[in-house]
């Protein structure tokens, strides 16, 4: 029982840590470079330890060499002499330098070899690893930009039919509106049936009326003949009486 719930758990864990990565690439693929430089480090330092055990071994070689040359020089020297005895002791201890100079040597190209590889096993999986995160990075930019472009068309083809859609609203718009304009009209055209004009037509008359008795008087004054009006009666007419005092024709 515990041990399925668990699996349940671990499932529902993956899917809620999948969905994460597939929300947040960019977050994911920081967080593989920063990955890749701590490998980085830890792997150095691990070389560190191994291009140290050469060098150790290359400083044990080349002490060997040098007690190789003074035991062989020592040995011939006593040989030479006829001391047998010191001969063969430093012939002894010379052997054992041999053979441990040949050990090293051995140990020495061994390490020597890993050293190299393992510092071609680090550039080749480092510039992979570069290469992957520069084609991830890539990737995701064209990504974004095909997503960019299809939200852009989406949302082309969303305002074409949008305004396609919205001709009957403009048509609606412009019915109601044409429909105001006409009513408008119309209660203009009532309003003026319903003014009364034969106060403004008395007042003009009046207005002519006085203009002609200016005219008259200021003719009289001046000793000038006023010319018969367009509305004035003809001879054998009845004249028209004019508001306000008569004036006689000088």
């Amino acid at each position: 029982m515990f041990k399925r719930i668990g699996n349940l758990f671990r499932g529902f864990l993956g899917l809620f840590v999948s969905g994460l990565e597939n929300a947040n690439p960019k977050a994911l693929i920081e967080a593989e470079k920063e990955n890749l430089r701590k490998q980085i480090a830890r792997f150095n330092d691990n070389l560190a330890t191994q291009g140290g055990f050469v060098e150790r071994l290359m400083r044990q070689v080349k002490k060997l060499e040098v007690q190789e040359r003074e035991l062989a020089s020592k040995a011939a020297a006593n040989l030479k002499v006829g001391n047998r005895d010191s001969a063969a002791g430093y012939a002894l201890q010379l052997k054992t330098v041999k053979e441990q100079l040949e050990e090293n040597r051995v140990q020495l190209e061994a390490a020597d070899e890993t050293f190299t590889k393992l510092v071609k096993s680090r550039d080749v999986s480092v510039k992979e690893a570069k290469e992957k995160i520069a084609s991830l990075k890539r990737m995701m930019s064209e990504t974004e930009m095909l997503e960019a472009q299809a939200e852009l068309q989406e949302m082309a083809s969303g305002m074409i039919s949008s305004i396609g859609g919205s001709g009957d609203t403009l048509d609606r718009v412009e019915g109601y509106l044409a429909e105001r304009r006409d009513k408008a009209a119309g209660r203009a055209r009532v309003a003026s049936t319903t003014v009364d004009i034969s106060d403004i037509e008395l007042k003009e008359a009046e207005q002519d009326a006085l203009a002609d008795q200016a005219l008259s008087e200021f003719a009289a004054a001046y000793g000038l003949d006023v010319p018969r009006s367009e509305s004035a009666p003809a001879e054998g007419e009845a004249p028209v009486k004019n508001m306000g005092p008569g004036v006689s024709e000088g």
